[in-house]
This record gives structure tokens, sequence and C-alpha cells, in this order.
């Protein structure tokens, strides 16, 4: 049977959410959770912490951080209750400014849950946003030059009364800079607006054009 919701024929893949990690199956794979999972672990490595994602906050969440010696990220309310300095939340401005947990457990419905599956699948597993875009990009393109499958998911939201996916604008947004920049020859070619006079017309069977071709 085809791969037909997988990409399996396809270098370069996209979905959305928890069943798109899963169908994907690539080799290399990224999560996208720009609001906030994604652009938080960014943040929190970017100042030198090390962070376990963690599927959702719940009791067993606390002793998942204690089996790693980490700290337990607290909840956005929460982090702005606990004093002067906010304490490590999914707020990537709050992470910007609380003090620096060098391991770090990070509870997200979305990303975390994405990045649990790709991982479970075997995948190698980044987290992109719009911050590191071009980072990732360039992370990824030897891991294409070499003819790996690559997948960048979006995470998007969760409808509460069924769980159903709502994509979300800036986890396409986030997505589209990291492969836009990763295939950017031909984007950028695709991209430049009305630099053409030629209007190709299919004539007997072949496109043909020239400036201005009539009608």
């Amino acid at each position: 049977m085809a791969d037909v919701f997988g990409q399996g024929e396809f270098a370069v893949r996209f979905d959305w959410g928890p069943t798109g990690a899963r169908a994907t199956r690539a080799e290399v794979s990224v999560v996208v959770d720009v609001l906030s999972f994604s652009t938080a672990v960014t943040v929190a490595v970017e100042r030198g912490m090390r962070v376990f994602p963690y599927r959702w906050n719940s009791v067993s969440a606390g002793d998942f951080a204690a089996r790693h010696d980490a700290v337990l990220a607290v909840g956005r309310l929460e982090a702005t209750q606990q004093g002067a300095l906010p304490a490590p939340s999914l707020s990537p401005a709050g992470l910007l400014q609380c003090p620096v947990a060098p391991r770090l457990v990070l509870p997200s419905p979305n990303g975390s849950t994405i990045a649990a599956a790709l991982d479970e699948g075997g995948a190698t597993v980044a987290a992109g946003c719009l911050r590191n875009a071009g980072a990732v990009a360039a992370w990824l393109a030897p891991a294409v030059a070499a003819g790996r499958s690559v997948a960048v998911v979006a995470a998007g939201e969760r409808w509460s009364h069924d769980d159903s996916l709502r994509p979300a604008l800036e986890d396409h947004l986030g997505a589209g800079a990291i492969l836009s920049t990763l295939v950017g020859a031909d984007v950028d070619v695709a991209a430049d607006l009305d630099v053409s006079t030629v209007v190709p017309v299919l004539v007997d069977g072949a496109f043909q054009g020239g400036p201005g071709r009539r009608l």
C-alpha cells in the first residue's frame, strides 16, 4: 500500500500534531510549537539549561523531575506569583528572566507530546521556532544532503471537546520559516515578484512563450 499519509516518497516532510508526527516516520524531525513549547525550549537551552520534555503536568511530572534531579516548571500564573524573579515555566519571556535551572522538566500538552511521539518513533528530534529557524535549517541541511528523511511537525492546538486538531498560524509560520531556509534557492526564485515578462502558454502539447504573447 502506498505511504500516502507518511509522505514516504519525499525527503522533506511536513505534518501537524501528534498524529502527523507518528505518520511521517522520518529519520530527523523538528517539532514546532511557537507559542510556546519550542520557543521556551530554545530560550532555556540558550541560557545553558538542559530541558526534559514531559507530556503534561500532573502528579507524575513531579516524580519524573525527581528521578532526573531536575526542577519542574510551574504554570504561567504560578510563575508570576513567586516573587520578584519568575520561576521557570512555559513562558519564553519568563525563562529569559528566571534563575537558570541546569536541569528543567517542561510539561506541555502539545510540543512535549509530539517530541515524545517522534522520539518513540526512532527519530532524532529537535525543537524549532521563529527564533532559531535559520539555525535549525542549517542543522537539517547535511541530513537532507546525505539522503536522510526529514520532517517538520507543526504542533497546533487542540479543541477541548474532542481533542481534535486546531491548526495554529504561528506554528505554520515557524515551520515555513525553517522549510523555506532549508530549500531556500527554489523558494527565493519562486518568491521573486513580477520579474518576468514571459507568459508560458500551452500550445500543441508544449508550453511556449515570449514577452507579452497575445491570445
